[in-house]
């Protein structure tokens, strides 16, 4: 999960990261398993609806009945498990206790009666001619399914209010630490109060983790994963340079380096809570938007939908096609200037350069290799400001916008916190702070270099390739962390294990590509998802063996949560490709559907658990999932195809 490393900084606070937890787990438990169910819940409406409509006059064979009977216990079931969530909601929030328990008995009762209308197995005996189900009631069965997906909804609105007032409070938990620790004047208050602040940094960051996976808007998630990662970096950040304000109390730029981070940090928290709520504070405009890549956009779409004369059409064509090769030549040099100045820079001589100026104690130092790192800040800021106008994708113009923010405050931020060491050269804390801020601008360097490779896939039209969130939190260097990452590679027994796990992911992941070959049409929606995810799986199976681009633990979860999300986004297009079938191929696909759709969501889930120094048992779990929704796959596939033919 994209949060399980949180960001809890030091020693004080990831030492105490199991022990504030438990009422936030319970929270977070409440969101996975509500979300679970509904999307349990969802395709077998989707085939109540099939039912509803099955034709009387067709004949009732015993498999039709037998179907008919499952997904109506189903639904009663995964309605009976939705309610219990449901309740234990509103047993938590007593504001909103009365809503919940009137939307779950609503809901109760439609699954039930749902549940009695598809209790069709006796209807082939002549004693059952007066029972009343499906076929002599539609009627019931429509309104007890309308029933059931109102009531469903209310319960998920009042459940999603829950879930951002959760994530306010812990804002607003986090904000009033802070204040303490901005005012606080001794180590041993301050080591006190960090321990609390790293635990409701872990809650704060697993709350709004989830918030950004739930988050269907691409602008959003790309927004809130920008808001985060500031929060996990600055933790470290907030640490070392309160830390160097507490030994050294009369230095000026050791107290600027501090304030920088606490303002940076408010901001990003503001930034959290406008996206959950959806409000702009006093109405202010969103920068992200003002873009070439996002005039050129906008102006193609109102080229189709306005009513225009032949003669301006020709001329807005032109400028269109004009607009295109300046998007062209503003990309090539863009990425050209971009790669060069990544290149200059990949060694990080001027980092060297400081460190070394500071250990000396050399201010004539400081101040010519301070410029010079101005300067590059510049063309670094400058450079993605550019890339931002071909960013092409709404998601990468804001990590753009991300990167151009962060090279601007964190380049100040070196300079201050290497002043401090200058004026102070024998400091081991004011060291360490100048250290986890250059961290933090190599780390920006590297993720520029792959937002970099983003841009240019997407402006040559490469599909499939997913590369790690850039935006999502990353293993520092600094030491105080080491304890925390032991276990991020397999040693030899995990390795040993896992190879064994992968052997059936990597044969399965041949019968899935033998299955997508057999399509002529090899750009089809469920092909293209079909091999995503089958290159996915290779890479996974690559991973048991110690091979491929999978290195560590982290890396493979990433995969693994695109992999889910892949699996969610085939199995709609399936959905959508069921609507063109006959009643009983269209149940026999739906079925199949109701198999895949709950393992995607239980591997979420799987994810999104923490499992405390439990990591190859996740891992463990994970492939194991993602095995089973391989064999799935397999099937749908071959099945899909034969109904494709059929048609």
């Amino acid at each position: 999960m994209a949060a399980s490393p949180g960001p809890a900084g030091g020693g004080g606070a990831g030492a105490a990261h199991g022990s504030g937890q438990s009422g936030f787990a319970f929270d977070s438990g409440l969101e996975i398993k509500t979300r679970s169910v509904e999307q349990t819940l969802l395709p077998l409406v989707s085939q109540i609806t099939t039912l509803i409509n099955h034709k009387d006059n067709t004949k009732k064979s015993d498999k039709t009945l037998q179907a008919i009977q499952r997904v109506g216990q189903a639904v009663n079931l995964a309605v009976g498990r939705f309610v219990k969530v449901g309740e234990a909601i509103a047993n938590e929030n007593w504001d909103l206790k009365e809503e919940i328990n009137i939307a779950c008995i609503e809901a109760k009762q439609a699954g039930e009666t749902i549940a009695a209308l598809t209790d069709v197995s006796s209807l082939n005996h002549p004693e059952s001619d007066g029972q009343i189900t499906i076929f002599t009631d539609k009627t019931g069965v429509i309104k007890a399914a309308r029933s059931l997906l109102s009531s469903v909804t209310r319960v998920l609105l009042l459940a999603d209010r829950v879930v951002v007032k959760h994530i306010i409070r812990s804002r607003n938990k986090v904000l009033a630490t802070m204040e303490r620790l901005e005012k606080v004047n001794s180590f041993q208050e301050f080591v006190q109060i960090f321990s609390q602040f790293g635990n409701e940094m872990v809650e704060f960051a697993h709350l709004t983790g989830d918030r950004q996976n739930d988050l269907k808007d691409e602008k959003k998630k790309a927004k809130m994963a920008a808001a985060r990662s500031v929060l996990e970096k600055c933790t470290m950040m907030l640490l070392t340079a309160s830390k160097t304000c507490l030994r050294h109390p009369n230095c000026e730029s050791a107290h600027k380096n501090k304030e920088g981070v606490f303002d940076r940090m408010k901001v990003a928290l503001d930034k959290v809570i406008e996206i959950v709520t959806e409000c702009k504070p006093n109405g202010e405009n969103d920068i992200s938007s003002i873009s070439i890549f996002t005039g050129i956009k906008e102006f193609k779409q109102s080229r189709k939908t306005k009513s225009i004369t032949e003669e301006l059409e020709l001329t807005i064509l032109k400028i269109s096609h004009s607009l295109n090769e300046l998007k062209k030549e503003l990309h090539s040099t863009a990425a050209q200037l971009g790669a060069d100045l990544l290149k200059c820079h990949a060694d990080h001589v001027l980092l060297k350069a400081l460190k070394l100026t500071g250990i000396e104690g050399n201010l004539e130092g400081l101040a010519e290799y301070a410029c010079k790192l101005s300067e590059q800040k510049e063309r670094l800021v400058e450079t993605c400001r550019l890339l931002r106008h071909v960013s092409g994708t709404e998601p990468l113009e804001i990590t753009c916008l991300h990167a151009e923010e962060t090279f601007q405050v964190t380049g100040q931020q070196i300079i201050s916190a290497a002043e401090t060491l200058t004026l102070h050269p024998s400091s081991k804390i004011a060291k360490e702070n100048l250290d986890v801020f250059c961290e933090a601008w190599e780390c920006q360097i590297s993720d520029m270099s792959i937002l970099l490779r983003e841009i240019n896939d997407v402006f040559e039209g490469k599909r499939g390739e997913k590369y790690g969130y850039l935006s999502l939190p990353k293993p520092v260097k600094n030491s105080a962390n080491l304890r925390s990452l032991k276990a991020d590679k397999p040693d030899s027994e995990e390795q040993a294990k896992i190879a064994k796990l992968g052997l059936k992911l990597g044969l399965l992941t041949s019968d899935a590509n033998c299955e997508i070959e057999k399509w002529e049409d090899q750009e089809n929606e469920m092909v293209l998802y079909g091999r995503n995810m089958s290159s996915m799986a290779y890479s996974l199976y690559l991973f048991t063996r110690g091979e491929g681009p999978l290195k560590t633990y982290q890396d493979l979860i990433h995969q693994l949560e695109v992999f889910a999300e892949e699996g969610l986004k085939l199995a709609s297009s399936v959905q959508a490709f069921s609507k063109q079938l006959k009643d009983d191929d269209k149940l026999m696909l739906l079925l199949e559907i109701n198999k895949f759709v709950p393992l995607c969501h239980q591997l979420q889930t799987i994810i999104k658990t923490p499992l405390q120094n439990q990591v190859f048992l996740k891992v463990d779990k994970c492939i194991t999932k993602a095995r089973s929704m391989m064999a799935v796959l397999v099937q749908l596939l071959s099945l899909c195809y034969k109904l494709l033919k059929k048609l």
